[in-house]
């Protein structure tokens, strides 16, 4: 499983940025990461022509007076340790979206940090769109919640994304160190549409339903190194066609500190697809921080995917 080596965090200067700052410093000391950048865009300024003429440094001592703010906050909340980290404050003036989209193409990114508002549908918004189009994972922290290692969900379909969701997980569950860090992986699972012309009852198709799945773990498991990581497997039955529900319920049962799930990588074309079940994780309000584990790679169609935006 690839490193996290270099990471991108979008700043607004508000009260969330706190615990994206400390988020990426938990996370440069799980990963070894070796760059950060921390990213805050101010909306375009549409100046008229006289004022521009008259006040020709505004925009210029605005971007440097909010820079300073934000270096301020890193200084306080991001903790270098003994690592030899890169830090870059970078203040732009544009669009959210496209300025983000910009800098973790350009610089490479392996994961993006952002901030969840859930009073704020704008946001959700931004984060929406940039899921969709982004090469990396993806880390959302939520307003108030802090980033840390000790309950993590894992919902999986034993697809090729659910186990690279299962990897980052458990490396991540090793590197903290956490003794009581405990891995939960669900599956949830459905009966399916004209189960009764089997003869079986709901009941009974459901139980052979769990079997399988049971049966698709053992197989999906072989190759996964879980030794060292507490795990528990659980199964939940969907009954009302409503997956990201069922684990949303999980994650409060066992008051998750975090769910990780795999998301589709991109395509030959400039589309991205990550995925219906993380796209909906994604779009819910929630106080539990998601990290949508997606392999580093070329962002096909660059320049296409900015002007779909």
């Amino acid at each position: 499983m690839y490193k996290y080596s270099k990471i991108l965090v979008g700043l607004d200067n508000t009260e969330v940025d706190k615990n994206l700052i400390k988020a990426a410093s938990d996370v440069c000391k799980l990963s070894g990461s070796k760059v950060v950048y921390f990213v805050n865009v101010l909306r375009e300024m549409n100046l008229p022509e006289q004022v521009k003429k008259e006040f020709p440094d505004l925009l210029d001592r605005a971007l440097k007076e909010r820079q300073k703010e934000l270096q301020a906050s890193i200084d306080e909340h991001f903790d270098y340790g003994n690592a030899e980290i890169i830090v870059n404050v970078i203040v732009d003036e544009g669009q959210v979206t496209k300025t983000l989209l910009k800098y973790a193409g350009n610089e490479k990114i392996d994961l993006i940090v952002l901030g969840r508002k859930n009073e704020s549908k704008s946001g959700g918004v931004v984060i929406s769109r940039i899921a969709r189009r982004i090469a990396c994972s993806l880390l959302i922290i939520p307003k108030g919640s802090d980033f840390k290692i000790g309950n993590v969900l894992v919902p999986t379909d034993f697809s090729d994304y659910s186990k690279q969701a299962l990897e980052k997980a458990t490396t991540l569950i090793k590197k903290s160190k956490n003794e009581s860090a405990k891995m939960f992986i669900q599956n949830v699972y459905q009966v399916p549409v004209g189960y009764h012309y089997t003869g079986k009852s709901f009941k009974e198709f459901s139980e052979i339903m769990k079997q399988h799945a049971k049966s698709d773990f053992e197989k999906f498991t072989k190759s996964l190194d879980l030794k060292g990581v507490k795990t528990e497997q659980t199964y939940t039955l969907d009954k009302d066609d409503d997956i990201i529900k069922d684990i949303y319920k999980t994650a409060k049962k066992i008051e998750a500190d975090l769910i990780v799930i795999g998301a589709k990588g991109r395509t030959a074309a400039a589309s991205l697809f990550i995925g219906s079940k993380a796209e909906k994780l994604i779009q819910v309000d929630t106080d539990v921080p998601l990290l949508v584990v997606r392999p580093k790679g070329k962002i096909a169609g660059f320049m296409e995917m900015i002007r779909e935006i």
